[in-house]
């Protein structure tokens, strides 16, 4: 049995909106309508729309999913393509992790700096924004 947009989005817990942009995009293949204009969704629409948040929250970009996407059609085949993205994107992680680490320990040095000022000093915070000779890039 079709489902409305309604259904859909309640199912997946999505804006329905979020639906029509992924369709947009072209992540989201575009419904049958019904005489009056509203859509129908197959049953698999909601596995879809959970696959494409899931991938998401794993860090991937809506180009990288609609690539993960178009490889799940193609079955065992695609497992080797699918591993590759996995590894690209996990190195991706740890470059973040590694930026996040040092931008950890940069505002540690500069929040110790502050604790340690006097009260007629000006904010060590403000003044390594301002001249950037205290953040690390």
């Amino acid at each position: 049995m079709p489902l409305t947009i309604g259904q859909v989005a309640t199912a997946a817990d999505v804006n329905i909106q979020t639906i029509r942009y992924y369709e947009r995009r072209g992540l989201f293949p575009t419904p049958r309508r019904t005489p009056a204009g509203y859509r129908q969704y197959a049953d698999d629409a909601v596995a879809r729309l959970r696959f494409i948040k899931h991938a998401q929250e794993l860090g991937f970009s809506l180009k990288e999913i609609q690539e993960l996407l178009g490889l799940r059609v193609r079955h065992g085949a695609a497992c080797d393509a699918v591993e590759r993205k996995t590894r690209e994107k996990i190195e991706l992680v740890q470059e973040r992790i590694r930026d996040l680490h040092r931008m950890k320990r940069t505002l540690e040095r500069l929040a110790a700096a502050c604790a340690a000022r006097q009260p007629t000093d000006d904010c060590p915070i403000l003044e390594a924004l301002e001249d950037h000779g205290d953040v690390d890039h």
